[in-house]
């Protein structure tokens, strides 16, 4: 990333952190809930692939072309569901928009010799189209302000009757219906958070 190495491995741990809880969460819940968790634990190790600093490990030129087809491919599974709103458009719009990440920084398109790898110094331009950028960055920015406000104290639901009981509300943009509801919103958040600075790159 422009931010130097040590960012590339900051985001690289939290990335793959996050891909790691998710992968736990396969174990558990709804078949709905482990296909999402499935869904999230892929985003996850993908963005840590990417954010490997290429000090360390600069990809061969045809690793972008696997991850865009595999994201492609998760972009596909995630279309017919995205249908019904909720997380699965949001895994929709991650999956596409790692897709276009991994083409925007494919040697071909930064002319660079070893692509715009999210470890690169600021010498490292990816290619891209600004306008598509500037969305997938406003709308990041308000998946993380979104989720971030869901993990305030008293955001997360009201009390019924005066009872005491709490009915939670989604973690993060629809999703989040596990017995962790806190740890998997915080997960999402850091995924986005993650995107954001990806993101920034191009």
């Amino acid at each position: 990333m422009h931010g130097g190495a040590s960012t590339g491995w900051l985001l690289m741990v939290l990335c793959a952190v996050s891909g790691a809880y998710c992968l736990l969460r396969t174990r558990t819940g709804t078949p709905r809930e482990r296909r999402t968790a499935r869904s999230e634990a892929l985003m996850g190790f993908g963005m840590a692939a990417m954010a490997v600093p290429a000090a360390v490990l600069s990809p061969p030129g045809w690793a972008w072309t696997v991850y865009a087809a595999l994201f492609g491919a998760a972009a596909l599974r995630a279309l017919r569901p995205a249908l019904r709103g909720g997380h699965h458009l949001h895994h929709l719009i991650g999956s596409l928009a790692m897709v276009y990440m991994a083409v925007a920084m494919a040697p071909a398109v930064t002319r660079s010799g070893g692509g715009g790898h999210a470890g690169h110094g600021a010498a490292a331009g990816a290619g891209g189209v600004p306008l598509l950028t500037g969305v997938l960055l406003v709308y990041y920015a308000f998946y993380v302000l979104g989720s971030a406000g869901r993990l305030l104290p008293g955001a997360a639901g009201t009390p019924v009757g005066g009872t005491g009981v709490i009915v939670r509300g989604p973690g993060g943009f629809g999703g989040g219906t596990d017995g962790r509801p806190e740890l998997t919103a915080a997960c999402r958040l850091t995924m986005g958070i993650g995107m954001f600075a990806m993101l920034l790159t191009l």
